[in-house]
């Protein structure tokens, strides 16, 4: 009987910049190594880039193909440079005069440098399915070039799926955008690209391997991802969860998939989950029952796996070469850098160079398994696992309006570590710090919450939120570290980008948070002292520092500094904004703030006024603004001589600003 001709398909996330891996295209691999007649890769990253290595690597085989007596492969970033630049200096360094057949060989080189100059590569596509993910819509443009892209790899327009976020929120916008018409929602349904077939794919595990095919690595690694229930019962109008996940599913089981992570890719260290909604489960006890059996109880530890062993193993049975030729040189190029033995380092790297293995591009299987036998001595040798301690956390967040004692204590069995608790509206505070004050009594001590703003809140809203984790934190001795997340609206005409201002707000105030957050790394922590810093002592001061100049929130002590040394920093600033108020008519008044507020200044706003205090005030948001980054100006001077020569207190608080 013939065997099945082998197909291909290509699984694309567009090149945004993202924490988490893509969760659906890892189920998506692993559904198509099942079906046993395809070839998977996957991609992230520049897709012309992507193109070219695929062509390199045709001409490679039809080079071989009239002279095998070289190896072309280890000569393949020459070889991709010329199909790129067109260059005679490219071509001449392939050395092809090297063979008594070097005539042809210009000649196939010429004829692939073609391929893709002329387009041809277009009329002749090589996937025949493509799947692209999606995630936010604020990555909306970077989305839609991806998927037109993606048009001219397909083979046949029907086979280019295109799934996740955005493609299940906004699916007749991308339709419009694309002609593609999304998949909606969740793989959860048998048959969904080939009928007959009864895998689920939302319920496969995960194939990690390709991961180790791309350059981009995601923050968040070395851990077991996944879901225990699904949906939510609440309907928030901020949310995509109710259109993504439209059924609450208050249990799925997570053992056979952590397990068969284990055996193929190794041990992982944490368990990120992303539950929407877990403590509205029925089954909440078996869901955290199951967590500590698969290890990671409190106070669990993790065994670091040799992870060189793993990558050659699966590299030998032919589990995605193009990742584990990748990791298997990455990790071996690594151990190198951490030799300090001379005589070591000295006899690995005659081992690198006569393997070709020093770089990805000419590093072939065969050489990496080959190489890998005269580095293991050493490396067995430096590999020391250790223990470290196991983190459990559900990144979503869990909902305080749930919260119970018995459930605070059930979270406190595992290993959890931040316990994320969802301060999204002022309303909820006494059930907020109800869950709170439960989890500490329960031997919780470390926290990370959200804190949505911009939505229907008023400004003064996110300040209370922060104080009332702050003054927790002092009163029961913890760690909670607040993450504010601005609201995006889910669809409309600001969906698309990043500069929606939600009705109680202004450009401003959400510019002047921006800044401040910069400041502190994107979180607040506990220390009444350094939020007070930060965000203001009192709300009287938090709103002066919604109203300051950008630049004298982003370089605060500096600006502090600048009173004393020229009489035109922050003090200035508040003076004159205090002094134009009282000064002037509320209706002028009102017009001064609604140029601060709308944030755009320029000469012509400025001199609409006739006031000179007002126009020096309204300088401040301006000039400061450019001048301190302008080499020549006396600003730009000054900053220089604030960081040359600060004082001992000044550098200590600057590392808050940096």
């Amino acid at each position: 009987m013939r065997p099945k001709k082998r197909r291909k398909v290509l699984l694309i996330e567009p090149n945004y910049a993202n924490k988490f891996p893509p969760i659906g295209l890892m189920k998506i691999s692993t559904y198509y190594r099942n079906r046993g007649n395809w070839d998977v890769v996957f991609y992230k990253g520049d897709l012309t880039t992507f193109v070219i290595e695929r062509i390199a690597d045709k001409c490679i085989a039809e080079l071989d193909l009239i002279d095998n007596s070289i190896d072309w492969a280890i000569r393949k970033d020459r070889i991709f440079d010329y199909i790129k630049t067109r260059k005679r200096e490219a071509l001449e360094s392939i050395g092809v005069d090297d063979s008594d057949f070097g005539l042809l060989l210009r000649g196939k080189l010429d004829d692939y440098k073609n391929y893709y100059w002329k387009g041809i590569w277009k009329q002749e596509p090589e996937w025949d399915r493509v799947c692209v993910t999606t995630l936010f819509t604020f990555y909306w443009d970077i989305t839609v070039d991806t998927i037109n892209f993606a048009k001219q790899l397909v083979k046949k327009p029907k086979d280019l799926n295109v799934g996740g976020v955005l493609a299940s929120i906004q699916p007749d916008q991308l339709y419009e955008a694309t002609g593609v018409k999304p998949s909606v929602g969740v793989l959860n349904k048998p048959g969904v690209f080939d009928k007959g077939d009864t895998q689920i794919i939302d319920e496969l595990p995960l194939d990690y391997s390709i991961l180790d095919e791309i350059d981009y690595k995601y923050p968040m690694s070395n851990a077991f991802y996944g879901y225990m229930s699904r949906g939510c019962i609440r309907h928030c109008a901020f949310c995509a969860v109710p259109t993504l996940e439209p059924v609450y599913t208050p249990y799925i089981s997570l053992t056979d998939r952590i397990n068969g992570i284990r055996e193929r890719y190794g041990d992982q260290k944490d368990l990120l989950l992303m539950d929407n909604n877990v403590l509205a489960s029925e089954r909440f006890e078996d869901i955290i029952n199951e967590i500590k059996a698969c290890g990671f109880e409190r106070g669990a530890k993790f065994s670091q796996p040799n992870l060189l062993e793993i990558s050659v193993r699966n590299l030998r049975d032919g589990w995605n070469d193009r990742a584990y030729i990748r990791k298997t040189q990455s990790l071996i190029s690594e151990f190198y850098e951490t030799l300090t033995n001379k005589e070591e380092s000295y006899e690995v790297y005659k081992i690198l160079e006569r393997y070709h293995i020093k770089k990805l591009i000419t590093s072939k299987k065969e050489n990496l398994l080959a190489a890998y036998e005269e580095i293991k001595p050493y490396y067995d040798k430096h590999f020391h696992a250790g223990l470290k301690q196991r983190y459990v956390d559900f990144n979503q967040g869990v909902d305080a309006r749930l919260f119970t004692e018995e459930k605070a204590r059930m979270l406190a069995s595992i290993a959890i570590r931040p316990l994320r608790i969802a301060f999204d509206d002022i309303k909820t505070r006494p059930a907020y710090e109800k869950a709170v004050r439960w989890s500490v009594s329960a031997g919780i001590k470390d926290f990370s919450n959200y804190l949505l703003y911009n939505f229907k809140d008023e400004p003064i809203d996110l300040y209370r939120r922060l104080k009332i984790n702050v003054d927790l934190c002092e009163e029961l001795g913890v760690s909670i570290y607040s993450f504010p997340m601005k609201y995006h609206p889910l669809y409309g005409d600001n969906s698309h980008d990043r500069d929606y201002i939600g009705e109680h707000w202004n450009r401003k105030y959400i510019r002047a948070i921006q800044a401040i957050l910069n400041s502190t790394k994107g979180k607040v922590g506990k220390g009444v002292e350094f939020f007070g810093e930060a965000f203001g002592h009192t709300e009287d001061e938090y709103f002066e520092l919604l109203e300051m100049p950008e630049t004298f929130i982003l370089y605060r002590f500096f600006f502090k500094w600048l009173d004393e040394k020229t009489g035109r920093g922050t003090e200035h600033w508040k003076g004159l904004w205090y002094h134009c108020k009282e000064k002037v008519s509320e209706l002028e008044w009102n017009k001064i703030e609604d140029v601060i507020h709308t944030n755009v200044f320029n000469d012509d706003t400025i001199l609409d006024f006739a006031d000179d205090e007002v126009r020096e005030l309204l300088r401040c948001y301006m000039d400061y603004r450019k001048d301190i980054i302008t080499p020549g100006t006396e600003l730009y001077d000054l900053k220089k001589e604030y960081d040359q020569h600060p004082t001992r207190k000044l550098r200590r608080k600057e590392q808050h600003e940096a």
